[in-house]
């Protein structure tokens, strides 16, 4: 294998290894990965591999954790709505002894307005939340899922404090973190405010845990890429994940000192979809997303000024300014996926293929359209 051949890992197990192997050295591991490559299942192989008996070494955030968190609607009464606890999880042992509330408010106050207190008197333990509205307290809300997201997330953070701390004698078990897309559906925003927060937390003197963190989320991976290097001086690696679709072995490439871009980001992941036909409903608002950032880079107030025009079949460029604002603004779940009419599909290619001709990129992210450039193909 040469310096610059990406390592290729047969499975979970041996990826996982490698990593654990690569934070003797490091601090901390940043994995970039479309959804679907493996991320989640990664992070258990590596917890796993720590479990001797009834010893472990990591602590870990992903969809697992979420789901020890659960709603009751209170459907009879329609008044009593609670978040249930898993309280049997290992995860919660010993932790309401430590003032868990007041662990977790101040972490909460940075994101929400709203209020909660953890009961764990019932035989349900369970989670009420409140908000202030007009000068009255409203008890027993039902959160927004995000609002959700964020409150688990915020308890995850309370429980890395405390691994953190060496006083704590019930976290010292703790060797690892691993953090597996902290908040799903992330806003650019929220990215940035979460990646910041983790950073400064991670980033506390004295700090002995080794860390994991990946994420599909590409302004996420370049917020935590920028802070964490800055903070930890060279004690950081970061890698594009990817999963083979012959074999179903898994490569790992370095992203180099300088991290990607979103737009950029989005951009590999939308030629990607365009060359192997897997176009779907929810590419039309990425591609919106992209024209946006590229006509605010540019100076102009609108992403139509970043549409090459058709002098043959839409001279103005209307017709494809309009397909894309009126195909960008459908409720379209990057969850259930709806596929993309064979007419979009010729439409999209044709507004991506000319954008990626008209503005000069890295010619090795779309080697397809470089070729087609050099020969003269269509």
């Amino acid at each position: 294998m040469t310096r610059n051949t990406p390592p290729i890992f047969s499975d979970l197990t041996a990826l996982a290894t490698h990593l654990r192997s690569e934070l003797e050295n490091k601090k901390a591991i940043l994995l970039y990965a479309y959804n679907g490559t493996g991320k989640t299942r990664l992070s258990m192989v590596f917890k796993d591999i720590g479990k001797q008996g009834e010893a472990r070494d990591t602590l870990y955030f992903n969809a697992f954790t979420e789901d020890l968190f659960h709603w009751n609607n209170d459907l009879e009464g329609d008044e009593d709505r609670r978040l249930l606890i898993n309280k049997d999880s290992r995860f919660f042992q010993g932790l309401f002894e430590m003032e868990m509330d007041n662990r977790i408010r101040p972490l909460l106050r940075r994101y929400a307005d709203f209020d909660f207190r953890i009961d764990t008197q019932e035989p349900e333990w369970a989670v009420r939340f409140s908000r202030l509205v007009d000068g009255q307290t409203i008890d027993n809300i039902k959160v927004s899922r995000g609002e959700e997201n964020i409150f688990i997330w915020c308890f995850f953070l309370a429980v890395v404090e405390l691994a953190m701390d060496p006083e704590i004698e019930a976290y010292q078990w703790v060797k690892y973190l691993y953090i597996d897309d902290p908040i799903s559906s992330l806003d650019e925003h929220n990215a940035i405010t979460v990646g910041n927060h983790l950073a400064q937390i991670l980033g506390k003197a004295g700090n002995p845990l080794k860390v994991v963190i990946s994420s599909h989320h590409p302004l996420f991976f370049n917020v935590m890429h920028n802070e964490l290097d800055a903070r930890k001086s060279k004690k950081v690696s970061a890698h594009f994940l990817s999963r083979s679709k012959v074999d179903g072995s898994y490569t790992l490439a370095h992203t180099g000192a300088t991290p990607f871009f979103h737009h950029v980001a989005v951009l590999t992941e939308l030629y990607k979809a365009e060359q192997s036909g897997e176009l779907y409903t929810y590419h039309f608002n990425m591609l919106r997303s992209v024209l946006e950032k590229s006509a605010s880079f540019h100076g102009f107030s609108n992403f139509s000024a970043c549409i090459p025009t058709d002098d043959v079949d839409d001279p103005d460029g209307v017709l494809h300014a309009r397909l894309i604002n009126i195909l960008s603004h459908g409720n379209y779940s990057l969850f259930e996926p709806q596929p993309m009419l064979e007419e979009n599909k010729v439409y999209f290619k044709k507004i991506l293929d000319d954008f990626l001709k008209r503005y000069p990129f890295n010619p090795d992210l779309f080697p397809q359209t470089a070729e087609a450039e050099n020969t003269g193909t269509p």
